[in-house]
Parts: structure tokens; sequence; C-alpha cells
């Protein structure tokens, strides 16, 4: 595994603002994260795989609306999972194996910035991944309700944040190869039983009552709101927006640039 560099950059005074650090910073995240195939896999095949096979199939129940409709919200929230969180998580614990956050922690990029970049770098992948999934999904017959497009704006912003920061809290506690593991795992276990792809109210009662309160409902349940029905969820934003913080504040506390 190669060992990223923070991107040099400079202005006429000689030295780079902090702005234009953290957005060298985020190209070359952007980059790294294209450039990986698995993370490909996870973050955009996978998701239009599944969004194809709900299309074409009627297995499972998706429950009320026009079934391409809530697909492709499902589909969309689950995109945000695969790179806010799988990507980013595996990325940052193998970064903090390697010493690259120490590293970069030191430089003037800061830790801070580093997080910036990360975030900002995630978005970046977000408008790739939505913008294949909207045009397979409008090829597939979704027609999304355009009073909800802000509010579906707003819940991928919320999710990228929470999700971010769950990322961060996973791999700045836990060895790179456990992170590895149990990324994976969550995001096998959020997609099944998550109430992502599939709502969670069609889910078996006990396992709906538990996925009411998990993040990728919140997130999924929201997207559902915005692009079928044009609505705001508010207690779906009530979710994310707790776990973002709970989230935030752990990470903070706990993150270790060593491994």
């Amino acid at each position: 595994m190669s060992t990223p560099t923070t991107p040099v950059t400079s202005t006429r005074s000689g030295a780079a603002s902090p702005r234009r650090r953290i957005l060298a910073q985020a190209a070359f995240e952007v980059g790294s994260l294209l450039r990986n195939g698995e993370q490909l896999l996870v973050s955009l095949v996978l998701p239009a795989m599944a969004l194809v096979g709900l299309s074409l199939t009627s297995s499972p129940s998706l429950g009320p609306g026009r079934r391409i409709d809530v697909a492709t919200a499902g589909v969309i929230a689950l995109c945000v999972i695969s790179s806010a969180f799988t990507a980013q998580a595996i990325s940052t614990g193998f970064d903090r194996r390697y010493a690259v956050l120490r590293y970069l922690g030191v430089t003037p990029l800061g830790r801070s910035g580093l997080v910036a970049a990360k975030v900002l770098a995630t978005l970046a992948v977000e408008v790739v991944q939505v913008g294949v999934i909207a045009v397979l999904g409008a090829a597939l017959g979704w027609r999304p309700q355009a009073s909800g497009i802000a509010f579906a704006v707003l819940f991928v912003v919320v999710g990228t944040w929470a999700f971010v920061a769950l990322a961060l809290l996973l791999a700045g506690t836990l060895r790179a190869e456990a992170v590895l593991a149990i990324a994976n795992l969550v995001w096998v276990l959020l997609l099944g039983l998550g109430g992502v792809i599939v709502p969670r109210t069609e889910l078996p009662a006990g396992v709906s009552h538990v996925a009411a309160y998990l993040p990728s409902a919140g997130l999924a349940d929201g997207l559902r709101s915005a692009l079928v029905a044009g609505q705001l969820n508010l207690v779906a934003l009530v979710v994310v927006l707790a776990w973002g913080l709970l989230a935030t504040v752990l990470a903070a506390r706990l993150f270790r640039f060593d491994d």
C-alpha cells in the first residue's frame, strides 16, 4: 500500500491558505477512493446492481409507493453509508496503521484540516454516486418528487456527517484489521436489517423497532419521505442528528492518530 502525501500548493506569499490545503487534500482523497477497486465495488457497483435487481423483481416487499421510487431512495442511502462509513473507516484505519495520519497531523494541513478534507472528499464521491444512481433510476422509471429534493440534500449532508463521524470513531480506536472486518460486517447488516434497502416498516416487528433508532433507517426513511412523498421527516432527521452528535463527541475524545 503506497503512503499518501499531502499535495503541495502555493500562493504568492509562499504558503498555501488553509482552504487551499484542505481542497488539495480532499482532491487527493477523492482520487484515492476512485482508484480503489474494492471501494468502487462497494460504493457504486453493488448499489447499482441492487437498484436494477429491485426494479426487475417483486420481492422483497418495499411497502407502499411505486417500487422504483422507493428502491432508488434506499439505494441512495446505501451509497451514503458505503462512502461515508465503510470506505472512510477502512481507508482511515490503514492510514492510521501506516502512520500516515500522524504525518499529516503535523503538517500545515493539521488534524482539523484532515477531517474537513475527508468530509469534502466523501461528499464529492457521493455526488458521483448519486448522479450515476439518478441516471440509472430515471432510465428504470424513477420520478422523484421535486418538492422533496431540498430535503433529500439535507439528509445526504447530515447523513454523511453522522457516518463519517462513526467511521472515524471506529478507525481511530481499533486496529486496521478489525476495522476492515467490522466495517464490512456492519455494511452487510445494515443492508439487510438496517432499514436501508427494505424499509423498516417491512421488516419483522422486533427488528423494525430496533432499526427505528439506527442512523441507517433514519437516513433511508428521510430520503424516502423526501423523494417519494415530498415531505420532511422530522423524526428521522432527529435520529440522524443524534447519532452524528454522539459519534462526533466520542470520536473527538477517543480517536488516536497512532496505531
